[in-house]
């Protein structure tokens, strides 16, 4: 495959969640902390028992969403992934996404590299294109437009500066000459990339400089399906080895035989999240275990290869719920 001129480096050849193994059914499962707080004041509590109970249970990774600016009350990823990786030991720690182009890359290379060294080599990186959005373009001190490109010149410098002793990098945007970074991040060539985007363009961009993509939860089921499709013809397309890629999920879901109770508060939510109570019914799902069961072999059967279970209340009570559907040999409770 030839290179990408805009990607800097190619991507890895052996993703490091391929080989992991785990007593799950069929395919690795993440989990989403707890990281929007709908009251005041914020409780880190459930942090801490999140992270570490889910070490102690079997699942493979912890994420984080990105939103800086907005109404949404929720703690800034790069931060509580630090604290996470200072609690657990075996997780990987990712976050679904980073909006790349609102983010300085030197010092998002930086800030990446130390929390993979600080979690031993657990981080996976996930970026993404964001919304144009003119005023939160402004108070970020960027153009609006142009993102595809800022992006990517982004990524190429992040990836110049992880892998190559001194980076030198000649872009419309950044440019970097002879510039060194030390430490390096413990993954090599750097920690794996993620991407988002649920669009044809950026599911083309992902097959081509990623070495992973994540459906959005803001994206339903069967709008999962149609993402797959687009991504297995990219990836044949860029002469991509599909075994070197894999493909996932977000799964905004409640567990709850009472389905009324789950709809009013997953749609207080994505009022809160998104600003629009009404994604809740398009995106998510609820009801009883059976039933969340179901759906979650409906997407493993349309290509996930990894599945990122994200409920959005009662965490430590959906935890235990979710170890038992989807873990064959969960830890019991202590």
């Amino acid at each position: 495959m030839p290179l990408e001129p805009e990607a800097g480096i190619l991507p890895r050849q052996n993703p490091p969640w391929k080989e992991f193994t785990m007593p799950s059914k069929k395919i690795p499962f993440g989990l989403a902390l707890p990281q929007v707080f709908l009251t005041q004041p914020v409780d880190i509590a459930p942090i801490r028992r999140v992270a570490q109970r889910a070490e102690v249970l079997g699942f493979h990774s912890l994420w984080t969403l990105d939103q800086v600016l907005g109404g949404s009350r929720n703690l800034e990823p790069m931060s509580l992934l630090s604290y996470v990786a200072a609690i657990t030991t075996r997780m990987r720690l990712g976050t679904a996404v980073f909006v790349l182009p609102q983010r300085n890359p030197v010092q998002t290379a930086k800030e990446l590299a130390t929390l993979d060294i600080l979690s031993g080599g657990r981080v996976d990186a996930g970026f993404g294109i964001g919304n144009d959005d003119a005023p939160h373009n402004a108070a970020f001190g960027i153009e609006t437009g142009r993102r595809v490109k800022r992006l990517t010149e982004s990524l190429a410098v992040i990836r110049a500066l992880w892998s190559e002793r001194k980076a030198t990098y000649k872009g419309e945007f950044f440019q970097l000459e002879n510039i060194l970074m030390e430490p390096k991040p413990v993954q090599q060539p750097g920690p794996p990339i993620w991407f988002g985007g649920r669009v044809e363009p950026a599911l083309r961009r992902a097959s081509k400089l990623g070495d992973a993509w994540m459906g959005p939860g803001s994206s339903s089921i069967e709008d999962f399906r149609k993402h797959v499709s687009i991504l297995r013809r990219s990836l044949h397309q860029a002469g991509r080895d599909p075994s070197t890629f894999t493909i996932s999920k977000r799964l905004y879901l409640a567990v709850d035989d009472d389905r009324k109770r789950a709809e009013k508060r997953l749609r207080e939510w994505f009022g809160h999240v998104y600003g629009s109570p009404d994604m809740a019914n398009q995106v998510a799902i609820w009801g009883p275990a059976a039933y969340i069961n179901e759906r979650i072999e409906q997407v493993i059967d349309i290509g996930a290869e990894h599945m990122l279970l994200h409920p959005v209340f009662d965490f430590d009570e959906h935890l235990e719920q979710l170890a038992s559907l989807v873990l064959e040999d969960p830890v019991p409770g202590r």
